[in-house]
């Protein structure tokens, strides 16, 4: 009876302390709505002061805030009302380099607009706006990779230094629900060794026109797990949802990298900017559970992209696409991916585990129905195909795997088969 008494008397009192957490509304703390000041500093007073009192929510009121770097702290969340944004700095000189992670390696790299490093229960929530007010990164971009083309040169997307919108390293049970991302001047939403993640209800916006917006994902996960993406519309420069976790020769044995697995997409839209709907690569070791489904397409890219590195040892199971209606430019492409290949001097000859996928009741019009083509050592097994129609405008479909099966697979009204057979 006294054990109980404890243990009622334990809730009671944790109970009283949520309830006690408190609402930082910034202009309560002399953040000013000017639009055109740099406000990092003032508004990281208010996120530092909500950890000093034990925890509460930074509330984003209507109106911009212009900022550099911000860093939320254990206990702190972040809220933005109606007609909330806070619209990042185009000077990089408010990012600050730190101890980051991109491309699938642990680097020193710039901060992101939002950063949250080991924060549990962390949030961002309302229908505010983060805007990454990217237009001037992007241009830099494509001015330096127009340059390096003269010059007979490649220009690398870690060449133009610019910050990605949301970054969270090592946040469990973290939540993103209703919140508006636009505008990246990179990646847009970077989660790195998250576990137990919602993100719901969210718009995640990069644009093509007046400039394209490059390698602004709209979703990375990497080396994450049990995350369900519900409800949301994507639809960035480049992939929508990706799964990450390293690359290179030696990543599979690496404590920086690892498998990204139990992952839920459904009750989403893709749109037209995207150049994958859920992809695995170009930075993936291992890939398991992963199921998208329920799921509408406005696309003009592959519905399932699976990139093939040969200097990287990968292992995609387990992954499913159901119950998918739309448009898309392909509905399977899967092919070896050599884009800044490596093997580090190794002698070593990696090659890719792939099985377990599953795509079913798929009902869309597309360009192509699309490529299933690794590398020449890696292996396939169980990969199905099943109560597929497509009207696609070139009926070509390529498969080099005997392994793989189609059961019902129609492409302008006519029975699909394997040519591998």
């Amino acid at each position: 009876m006294r054990k109980k008494s404890i243990l009622l008397a334990t809730a009671a009192a944790l109970a009283a302390f949520g309830s006690q957490a408190k609402d930082y509304v910034l202009t309560d703390y002399n953040v000013s709505t000017d639009s055109t000041i740099v406000q990092t500093a003032a508004i990281q007073a208010v996120i530092d002061l909500a950890e000093a009192e034990g925890g509460g929510t930074v509330v984003v009121p209507k109106g911009t805030f212009l900022s550099g770097a911000l860093f939320f702290k254990p206990g702190t969340k972040l809220h933005l009302v109606e007609g909330a944004e806070i619209k990042g700095s185009d000077d990089i000189a408010n990012f600050p380099l730190i101890p980051s992670r991109m491309e699938g390696r642990s680097i020193y790299y710039y901060a992101a607009l939002i950063n949250a490093y080991h924060v549990d229960n962390f949030e961002i929530t309302g229908p505010g706006v983060i805007n990454g007010n990217g237009l001037k990164y992007w241009q830099q971009f494509w001015d330096l990779r127009a340059e390096r083309k003269k010059e007979g040169r490649s220009c690398t997307n870690l060449e133009v230094h610019r910050p990605r919108l949301v970054f969270l390293w090592g946040c469990d049970k973290l939540k993103l629900s209703g919140v508006n991302l636009r505008n990246s001047p990179f990646w847009t939403t970077h989660l790195y060794q998250c576990d137990n993640v919602l993100i719901e209800n969210c718009r995640i916006e990069a644009p093509r026109e007046p400039v394209r917006a490059p390698s602004s994902d709209a979703l990375d996960l990497d080396m994450c797990r049990n995350v369900t993406i519900r409800g949301c519309y994507l639809n960035c420069d480049d992939d929508g949802v990706c799964i990450k976790g390293g690359k290179g020769v030696y990543a599979n044995r690496s404590m920086e990298s690892g498998i990204v697995e139990n992952i839920l997409v459904e009750d989403c839209v893709f749109g037209p900017n995207l150049h994958g709907v859920l992809t695995m690569g170009s930075e993936c070791v291992h890939a398991n559970n992963i199921l998208l489904q329920n799921c509408r397409l406005e696309a003009k890219c592959a519905l399932l992209r699976l990139k093939m590195r040969p200097d990287t040892y990968q292992i995609y199971e387990n992954i499913t696409v159901k119950n998918v209606t739309g448009t898309c430019a392909t509905v399977i492409d899967m092919k070896p991916w050599k884009q800044f290949f490596d093997l580090e001097n190794s002698g070593e000859e990696p090659s890719a585990i792939v099985r377990n996928i599953l795509m079913e009741n798929i009902d869309v019009e597309c360009k192509t129905f699309g490529t299933i083509a690794g590398n020449p050592a890696d292996k396939v097994s169980n990969f199905v195909l099943r109560d597929i129609k497509a009207q696609a405008q070139d009926p070509t479909f390529t498969c080099v795997y005997p392994e793989v099966v189609l059961e019902n697979v129609t492409l302008n009204g006519k029975k699909l088969t394997n040519p591998a057979k």
